[in-house]
């Protein structure tokens, strides 16, 4: 039977329980499985496994996963087979009340009731959540037609429903890029996409495909300044805005549409953590990680747009399988390998995952850059070593292996992460 179907078939102990059952969730069961890891356990809170990947129906995904472009359903449902496979213990419509600091996890569903199993490790992999109206506080009427860009996916991809006719959307993250294409292929016309920012948000490749593709137009340094409307959105108010991003009232004019959609950014999911106590990242609202994506708690690891928003699945996949490894390999006796240096952002970099790594490990780091270089760019890791690309833009993460060779030699306990344009290095 592919889903645990009530507590009989649960395990009272697990070697390694999984916290959400998204890309992350699924690729981490699988790490754990392969490092020896015989009990694991998947919960989710959603009835079917595959987290926000069974609305994404666009194709896109995979490519690094699988080496060709598959929708996000049918990259959940490739998962899914794997995980089965493994024989993992798969809990749906299963909510974590909570874990306690000797790791025991407090389930509660239809199926099972509220019901008790003890885990040798724990993996976070709840994802990320959109930010809404409230988080950004736009002023004016409280009418219907306001809502997150993921919302309006959900919607239209899972319930079969049209938000409205005629729509604008704030902000230009890719799942508001997304739904700009899929509301107008489905005959909505949408005004167009208002950036806050003077570059968009989301991959270069969504705003072509989405926006250029479809004659879409895209505002950027513009916001919504005002939701007009009774009962319904009637209109919005926009306003370009300075360099310090503060509207410019007497240059605002108003939108005709009925129909708001949100795509303002990404938070992770991180709220089970801040109960468990975990040490927490300000720059990325996620936990604080090592090399192995353990969290400042022994014995708990998390993975994915719990830590920080990633660009792509398959980027959180590959982050999720190293958690589940050292998850996996932890429960079933493995030396903890000691994380001896700390990775901290330097010029031009928000922020740096993991945060800690071990100095005989082999790591990728994730990173974002704070403001674009349309040029070749340095990416520099202390004195130690750089490596170059040939542009690096906010909206899209940054990756750079890191392997025993690279820190051979490496007497530090600190190392900056920079980008930095190539012309200015070499000055």
């Amino acid at each position: 039977m592919p889903i645990t179907p009530d507590r009989r078939h649960l395990q009272s102990r697990y070697d390694v329980v999984i916290v959400g059952a998204g890309p992350a969730g699924m690729a981490a069961a699988l790490g754990a499985r392969e490092r020896g890891a015989e009990h694991v356990l998947l919960v989710d809170r959603e009835t079917d496994p595959g987290g926000i990947l069974l609305q994404c129906i666009h194709s896109g995904f995979g490519l690094h996963a699988f080496g060709e472009e598959v929708t996000g359903p049918e990259y959940a449902g490739r998962f899914l087979e794997q995980v089965l496979e493994q024989d993992v213990d798969v809990l749906t419509d299963a909510y974590v009340m909570d874990v306690t600091a000797d790791r025991r996890v407090k389930l509660m569903s239809p199926r099972v009731g509220v019901h008790t199993v003890d885990a040798a490790t724990v993996v976070l992999a709840m994802g990320a959540r959109e930010r809404t109206r409230e988080a950004i506080r736009i002023p004016g009427d409280r009418p219907s037609g306001v809502m997150t860009a993921g919302f309006a996916q959900q919607l239209v991809n899972l319930e079969g429903y049209l938000p409205g006719r005629r729509a604008v959307i704030l902000g230009s993250g890719d799942i508001g890029l997304i739904m700009a294409r899929r509301l107008a292929l489905e005959g909505v016309e949408v005004v167009g996409v208002f950036e806050l920012l003077p570059q968009p948000s989301g991959l270069t490749r969504n705003v072509v495909q989405c926006l250029d593709d479809l004659d879409i137009p895209l505002h950027l340094s513009t916001t919504v300044i005002r939701i007009h409307g009774r009962d319904r959105v009637e209109r919005v108010t926009v306003a370009p805005v300075d360099d310090d991003r503060r509207p410019i009232p007497e240059k605002a004019w108003d939108v005709d549409c009925d129909t708001l959609l949100l795509s303002i950014g990404l938070i992770p999911d991180a709220e089970l953590a801040r109960s468990l106590g975990a040490q927490l990242d300000p720059l990325t609202g996620g936990p604080v990680v090592s090399g192995t994506m353990e969290t400042t708690l022994p014995g708990v690891f998390a993975a994915g747009n719990v830590v920080h928003v990633n660009d792509l699945a398959d980027w959180v996949s590959r982050e999720a399988q190293v958690a589940g490894e050292a998850a996996g390999a932890l429960a079933t006796g493995a030396r903890r390998p000691d994380q001896d240096i700390r990775l901290i952002p330097g010029e031009n970099v928000a922020y740096v995952v993991p945060h800690t790594i071990a100095s005989d490990g082999t790591h990728t780091l994730s990173f974002r850059v704070r403001r674009p270089i349309h040029g070749p760019t340095v990416l520099r890791l202390g004195e130690i070593h750089r490596r170059k690309v040939r542009a690096v833009v906010p909206a899209e993460m940054v990756t750079m292996k890191v392997s025993p060779r690279i820190l051979e030699g490496f007497r530090g306990d600190v190392l900056r992460v920079d980008a930095i344009a190539a012309e200015e290095v070499a000055r």
